[in-house]
């Protein structure tokens, strides 16, 4: 048995050739996605300004007991420094704090940005100096000697440098050299401790032990005396977590990306090789009749079917492990690029992501393959030969009974979004729901193709002659070989018009809630970053100013009820926090006049101090009434009891908690405003207005003032960054798929090379056929651009409803035509190549072949 399964490789290279790059492929970005997975789950980064610190601590991102993480920067207690300082085998406890930090030039124009620190700090990234002495008093800096000397300066001096929104005086104290980022500033340690977001804490904590001492046994001394805090103990790469907190927050994102595309891979990839094996055993039917007419039994057909398959799958996925790894890294790099995850994360791509890939690449195949052979070995030996000849056989209640489960899971889950998913998140059940009834019409293919080619007979036939009747009547006599081209164009296309109006749709309905929300006519910001707190004031008292409301984005989790905490303990489960967008506001008309935000019950003018308000459908389903204190847990992971003063309404899933913007500052990871909403005297002029804003430019350096069309146009530039992330992730899949549609036609059409051969023989010419295969494959294109858009709409419908109130998804006409030309030119392309190469065998050497 073992050398017939290595004879049949040999001498069916065409199927097995195509088998093999649906494996390779598919193997290979389902390895990749698995390890930009892993990358996002391990979340390491090389310390660099931390590294020569063998320990560090620095405060915990994760909400406890939940896969959840605060987006600002958790820190530290100061006092922690001594209780550190004071375990066994400890030798020394460095605090480490971080403030944004940008260069003024003379002009007053801003230059590159930095990120500041305490001169203390600078031994944990054994900076040395190379000029000058350390900043010992206020008003002295140490600059890294790459970033001084890009920008001319030197020791001695006086420089203007924007600390946290506030331009100062400093004078260059040294030039050093050290492990850090170039961009790297060193304060006095007095000067240091003024500039921090929140007096009294500290970013990290670097740990230095002594000579000879166990450090596993010092950072597990380290984790039971902080036990009960939000902190961490940090070692190797992992200590680069406390220098780029964003590897943590926004490795996040990688995870959920990674994960949904993985799946996404490997839902394709299941449906591409089990269709391409389908049909390479397919095409094998005479030759499994043959050797079920000369005595082999059901059981060694099936055996040879699965050891080939075995062994050709083995050989693929070992061999997509090599181009896997350099693709994720690529991957990475474009996250990186589009913002998604910080430049710092590690790529990570370990034997567990390519132990996943090859194994549902392998298990596929070997599915695929005993379902193939199974089929061909249940027919009875007299009838084997009968049933090669024609292929029409297709339908089980078997087949029947999982498509219909498919179908039924594609209609649940298109309700589900349609219903109770919100335009934020209805893409995680719309894509499943378009992958369930691809695989439901792929098992019910040859059915809908017949039904489709009935639609589509009466005008081919008209305006395509004899060759269309031709091809037609090869339609109808051999659906299940029809159904194999057409799947792969439906799928091919049902994806690609899918993923891209979901990214379409999703970013109009964004773009949409945000110009909705914003009545503001200017909108302030920084080049460095943020402004500090009393801008806001200074803005609202300028001339023609009606209203100024600093705006601060942050995110937050609110805290179980008492009724629900109580109603966990009687099931003896643990309680969970719900994740809520926050924003940071200025209280009464400010928000009212520069956003389209409404009180519905309670009134926003008392929206400061330790207030907020809620979304009127979050206050109603846990019970707050006005007046109630509200248990959450702030941006940095501080708790908090904030009165509720007011309930508001939003769109659902744009739905935000409002805050004092003193509050959500203080807990933010910057200390700063990102931007001031500000809104006009009636009668004002915008550009007289600007100008006046434009005036505290010389207080505040880098203020910048852009009207509403900007502000919008820079809403949509940074959602163009993520529709572009994703655009690539659909075309690394999608691309996939062609590849499928490619090699499937191919395989197709080498199939039928005796086929061709006996019309040439029978009178027909050259021209003649491959008319004939144009209509066919005129033919497989619409059938396929067909059921693809009937693929696409049970995704976008559904999406569309939940996302902009409607039932038509939203996103330019020409993608639609480009998807569809597209299929069109490539399948008719490729069916006519691979025609005309099967055309140029020799009459009398076609004849007898039969792959």
């Amino acid at each position: 048995m073992n050398g017939l399964v290595l004879g049949t490789l040999r001498y069916h290279r065409a199927g097995f050739v195509a088998s093999f790059i649906a494996l390779f492929f598919g193997a290979s970005i389902v390895i990749a996605c698995g390890s930009l997975l892993e990358t996002g789950v391990l979340s390491d980064a090389a310390p660099q300004r931390l590294a020569a610190a063998p320990i560090v601590v620095t405060g915990d991102p994760g909400y406890p007991g939940q896969n959840q993480m605060f987006q600002e920067r958790v820190r530290l207690a100061a006092a922690d420094v001594a209780v550190i300082a004071a375990v066994p085998g400890v030798t020394a406890a460095v605090p480490d704090v971080s403030f944004p930090v940008t260069l003024v030039a003379a002009t007053g124009q801003t230059g590159a940005g930095a990120t500041g620190h305490a001169w203390d700090s600078a031994r944990l990234g054994r900076y040395a100096l190379v000029q000058g002495s350390a900043p010992e008093s206020a008003g002295q800096v140490a600059l890294d000697a790459r970033w001084a000397g890009s920008a001319g300066i030197a020791v001695g001096r006086r420089i203007t440098l924007d600390v946290r929104g506030e331009a100062r005086q400093y004078v260059v104290s040294a030039l050093v050299t050290g492990l850090g980022d170039p961009g790297t500033v060193f304060l006095s340690d007095q000067d240091a401790a003024g500039a921090v977001a929140q007096p009294g804490t500290v970013d990290s904590i670097g740990v230095f032990t002594a000579t000879g001492v166990d450090r596993s046994q010092v950072a597990a001394s380290l984790r039971q005396d902080l036990q009960g805090q939000q902190a961490t103990v940090l070692t190797g790469d992992q200590r680069g977590r406390a220098e780029f907190p964003a590897v943590v927050t926004q490795g996040e994102n990688l995870i959920s990306m990674s994960a949904v595309f993985g799946g996404l891979a490997a839902m394709v990839t299941v449906f591409v090789v089990a269709g391409t094996l389908g049909l390479s055993v397919q095409q094998r039917q005479r030759e499994l009749a043959l050797l079920r007419a000369v005595g082999a039994t059901s059981r060694q057909v099936r055996r040879m079917v699965l050891g080939e398959t075995l062994v050709l799958s083995l050989l693929a996925t070992g061999l997509a492990c090599l181009p896997a790894a350099p693709l994720g890294r690529r991957l990475l790099a474009a996250f990186a690029q589009a913002k998604v995850v910080p430049v710092q994360l590690a790529y990570r791509g370990g034997w567990i992501p390519m132990l996943v890939g090859a194994a549902v690449a392998t298990v596929t195949a070997l599915g695929a393959a005993f379902v193939a052979g199974r089929a061909a070995a249940r027919v009875r030996p007299a009838e084997a030969l009968a049933e090669a000849a024609l292929q029409r056989r297709w339908f089980s209640w078997i087949r029947l009974l999982f498509a219909l489960l498919f179908l039924g899971g594609a209609a649940a889950l298109a309700v589900v979004t349609g219903t109770v998913m919100n335009g934020k998140n209805a893409s995680s059940t719309a894509i499943p729901a378009a992958m369930l009834v691809a695989a439901g019409m792929g098992l019910l293919g040859p059915g809908l193709t017949r039904a489709v080619t009935a639609v589509l007979s009466r005008p081919l036939r008209a305006f395509t002659g004899l060759a269309g009747s031709l091809a037609l009547l090869n339609a109808k006599a051999r659906p299940v070989r029809l159904a194999g081209a057409v799947m792969p164009v439906m799928l091919a296309t049902g994806l690609a018009l899918a993923m891209t109006y979901i990214q379409t749709t999703q970013s109009a309905g964004a773009e949409r809630q945000f110009q909705d929300n914003l009545r503001a006519d200017l909108v302030v910001g920084s080049a460095t970053g943020g402004l500090p707190l009393s801008v806001v004031d200074a803005v609202a008292a300028r001339p023609g100013v009606a209203a100024a409301s600093a705006y601060v984005p942050s995110s937050g989790f609110l805290q179980p009820t008492a009724a629900r905490l109580a109603g966990y303990q009687d099931k003896g489960e643990r309680p969970k926090a719900d994740p809520v967008a926050i924003e940071g506001v200025s209280a009464g008309q400010a928000v009212v006049r520069t956003t389209a935000i409404r009180a519905v019950t309670g009134d926003l003018s008392g929206l400061s101090g330790n207030t907020v308000a809620l979304p009127a459908s979050v206050a109603s389903s846990d019970g707050y009434r006005i007046g109630d204190s509200v248990p959450m847990r702030l941006g940095d992971g501080i708790d908090a009891s904030p009165t509720l003063v007011a309930t508001t309404v939003a769109a659902r899933g744009y739905q935000v908690v409002l805050l004092p913007a003193s509050v959500v500052v203080a807990h933010s990871t910057s200390g700063l405003v990102p931007q001031i909403l500000v809104k006009a005297v009636p009668g004002t002029g915008l550009g007289q207005l600007t100008d006046e804003l434009a005036g505290l430019a010389a207080t505040q350096p880098g203020l910048r003032v852009a009207n509403r069309s900007a502000a919008v146009a820079d809403r949509q530039s940074d959602s163009g960054n993520q529709a572009w992330l994703s655009y690539l992730l659909v075309a690394v899949v999608v691309g996939y798929a062609v590849i499928s549609l490619v090699n499937t036609l191919v395989l197709a059409a080498a199939e039928r090379r005796r086929e061709f051969t006996l019309q040439r023989l029978i009178g027909s010419t050259r021209g003649q056929v491959l008319r004939m295969m144009t209509v066919e494959g005129l033919l497989t294109a619409l059938a396929g651009i067909i059921l693809g858009g009937a693929v696409a709409a049970v995704a976008l419908v559904p999406l569309s409803r939940a996302t902009l109130g409607t039932l038509v998804p939203t996103g330019p006409v020409w993608i639609l035509a480009a998807v569809s030309a597209a299929a069109l030119s490539l399948t008719l392309s490729t069916t006519l190549l691979s025609t005309g190469f099967a055309l140029r065998s020799r009459l009398t050497t076609s004849v007898g072949a039969d792959d």
